[in-house]
């Protein structure tokens, strides 16, 4: 008989950046991990001590500032900590130790964690599915918004697309989702409200109003929520191509 571990999960947000610190461990052993390291992390490795927790590895979704911002302070507690990135990425984190290799499985105490390569955001963006109930987007996909390819080092709205609707939408309804920002949802609630998520599925027309984005002229398709209570943008250039940008780059009549 399979006995299934609980996954314990407790998140600290950056109230500079909304960005979102998990500590993630089992109940059926010390094992823990952090997903990535933006802070505050002082109470999470308060939690560690309290729990008896042996912190192995801290898993980084990918390299941008607001994910890595405490790593010093962590490893300054934990000096033993693996700190793990996709390998397209590992020269941008000097403290980083080792990879992240999509396709691989990574074991610590009772945790079961698959390594996903969700590009996008990044080229490097890796998304963490734990146990088969609970998966870490990083910057790929939050509750009722989708990330940006505008950021450093990002690469197509192809890829991100793919990235979700096809990797992760690709889970059971059930499935937790825990964001780069802010809040958690489920599979089940993106495919069914994320405005974006919609609009891909069939579900909702594309919208054909003429805007400027980020200075030239476009169409928008959709001007939707973004997690900081702001907008993202999904523009069509004139090309054909289509981008993800932020909403205040974008000015088009009564939006």
């Amino acid at each position: 008989m399979v006995t299934l571990c609980e996954v314990i999960i407790e998140r600290s947000m950056s109230p500079q950046w909304l960005s979102n610190t998990y500590l993630v461990a089992g109940d059926a052993g010390p094992g823990a991990v952090l997903i990535d390291a933006g802070g505050p992390v002082a109470p999470l490795l308060a939690r560690v001590e309290e729990a008896g927790y042996e912190l192995s590895h801290v898993l980084l979704t990918h390299h941008h500032h607001d994910h890595v911002a405490e790593l010093d302070e962590v490893l300054a507690r934990h000096p033993g900590a693996q700190v793990l990135i996709h390998p397209a990425e590992r020269a941008l984190v000097p403290a980083a130790t080792g990879d992240l290799r999509p396709g691989e499985t990574l074991e610590v105490g009772s945790l079961r964690i698959e390594l996903l390569h969700t590009p996008g955001h990044t080229a490097g963006m890796v998304s963490l599915l734990v146990d088969g109930t609970d998966v870490f987007t990083g910057d790929t996909l939050f509750r009722g918004s989708v990330g940006g390819v505008r950021a450093p080092g990002h690469t197509t709205y192809a890829d991100l697309r793919a990235s979700i609707m096809e990797t992760l939408l690709t889970l059971p309804a059930q499935t937790r989702i825990h964001p780069g920002h802010t809040d958690p949802t489920t599979v089940g609630e993106e495919l069914e409200h994320n405005r974006f998520v919609r609009i891909w599925r069939g579900l909702d027309p594309e919208g054909d109003r003429p805007c400027t984005a980020l200075g030239a002229p476009a169409t928008l398709i959709l001007l939707g929520d973004d997690y900081d209570g702001g907008h993202k943008a999904w523009v069509r250039w004139p090309d054909g191509s289509d981008d993800i940008v932020p909403g205040s780059r974008v000015e088009a009549g009564g939006v």
